[in-house]
C-alpha cells in the first residue's frame, strides 16, 4: 500500500515546505546568536589607526629626513612586491595612483599603499575572470544553445564588470561612509557650537566632539579625531582642514572646512558661524526626510498589489466563496 501522501498547494508538499522553512529559521537564529556573542567594539580598530597616525606625525616632526621617511613609509611586503610588478609592466602612472589614494581615503582606508592593489586589481581581475569565462564557454561548452553573439556579449560583459569591480567595491564604501557622515554633521556642528561658547580651541573642541560622536557615529567621530591629531601636529593649521575635506567627498564639509579657514586667518567668531551651518544642514536633513516621505506611496504600490491586496482578498471574500461552494454542492 503507498505511503499516503501530505497536504499540498499548487502542487508543494507543504509539509516539506514547512520543514524548510523552519531550518532556515534555525538557521538565522544561529547568525543571530553569535553576530550577538561576538560583537565587537567599532572604535578600537579606529583608535588603533589614529595612534599609528599620531606617531607619523610625530616622526616627521622630530626625527631627521632619512629617519622620517623610513618611519613614515612603513609600506607592508604586499604593497611592495604589487608596486614592484606595476613598475616593471611600466603600466604605473603618478595621476592613477592619485585618484586612486583619494577614493582609499574617502572609503576610510588609511595606508595609501593600498592604491596599487587597487591598481594592480584592475589589470590582473579582467585576465583572470576573462580566461575563466573563456573556457568555460569554448573548451567545455558551455551555453551552447546560445547565438555566437549573445556568448560574445557574455564575455564581453564579465570582462567589464572583472575590469569596475575595485572602482565598484571602493564607491559603494565611500557611499556608505558618506551617508553616515551626512547623518551626523549636524550633530556634530551643535556640539562644537558648545564647546566654542565654553572657550575650548579649535583643536581640543575637535578631540572632544570625536568623543562624544564615536559610539553614535565612528566614521565622523574618527574624522574629527584624526583631525584633531593633525591640529596638534601639522606646523600649517589651514593642511589638516584641507585634509578633512580631502577625506570627505561632501560639500557640507567643504562648507564647514572653509569656515574653519577663513576663522583661522580672519579671527571671526566661530560659534556664530558654525550655529548658521548647523541650522541650514538640519533643514536638508529634514528636507530629504520629507522627500523620502512623499515617495513612500508610489513605493508601496507594487507591494501593496502584489502582496497585501490579494491576501486581503483571500480572507475576505475566502468564507463566502465556500459558503456559496457548499451551497452549490448540496443542490
Amino acid at each position: 500500500m503507498p505511503p499516503a501522501s501530505g497536504p499540498s498547494l499548487f502542487g508543494i508538499d507543504l509539509t516539506a515546505l514547512a520543514t524548510l522553512l523552519a531550518a532556515v529559521a534555525a538557521f538565522a537564529v544561529l547568525i543571530a546568536i553569535y553576530a550577538a556573542t561576538t560583537v565587537r567594539d567599532p572604535m578600537a580598530r579606529r583608535v588603533k589607526a589614529l595612534t599609528e597616525r599620531r606617531e607619523q606625525l610625530k616622526a616627521g616632526i622630530v626625527a631627521s629626513t632619512s629617519k622620517r621617511r623610513k618611519s613614515i613609509t612603513n609600506q607592508n611586503e604586499v604593497a611592495d612586491k604589487v608596486r614592484g610588478i606595476l613598475a616593471s609592466l611600466q603600466v604605473l602612472q603618478a595621476s592613477q595612483v592619485e585618484a586612486a589614494q583619494k577614493k582609499l581615503l574617502q572609503a576610510g582606508i588609511r595606508s595609501k599603499d593600498y592604491a596599487f592593489v587597487v591598481i594592480f586589481a584592475r589589470l590582473v581581475l579582467p585576465i583572470v575572470v576573462g580566461t575563466i569565462v573563456l573556457t568555460a564557454v569554448y573548451a567545455f561548452g558551455w551555453l551552447e544553445d546560445w547565438t555566437p553573439l549573445k556568448r560574445y556579449g557574455m564575455i564581453a560583459g564579465s570582462l567589464i564588470l572583472a575590469y569596475k569591480a575595485p572602482d565598484l567595491w571602493l564607491k559603494n564604501k565611500i557611499d556608505k561612509r558618506t551617508k553616515a557622515i551626512r547623518k551626523g554633521l549636524p550633530d556634530a556642528l551643535d556640539l562644537l557650537v558648545i564647546c566654542a561658547e565654553a572657550g575650548l580651541t579649535v583643536d581640543a573642541a575637535f578631540s572632544r566632539v570625536a568623543r562624544e560622536l564615536g559610539k553614535g557615529y565612528p566614521e565622523l567621530g574618527d574624522e574629527f579625531a584624526l583631525t584633531s591629531i593633525e591640529l596638534g601636529f601639522l606646523t600649517d593649521r589651514r593642511q589638516a582642514f584641507e585634509n578633512l575635506a580631502a577625506r570627505i567627498d561632501l560639500d557640507s564639509v567643504r562648507g564647514v572646512v572653509t569656515t574653519m579657514v577663513q576663522t583661522e586667518k580672519y579671527g571671526t567668531p566661530l560659534a556664530s558661524a558654525l550655529r548658521v551651518l548647523s541650522a541650514e544642514f538640519r533643514n536638508e536633513r529634514m528636507m530629504r526626510a520629507e522627500e523620502k516621505a512623499a515617495r513612500l506611496p508610489a513605493i508601496m504600490t507594487v507591494p501593496l498589489i502584489l502582496f497585501i491586496l490579494p491576501t486581503l482578498f483571500i480572507v475576505i471574500l475566502g468564507p463566502a466563496a465556500c459558503s456559496i461552494a457548499d451551497a452549490f454542492g448540496n443542490k
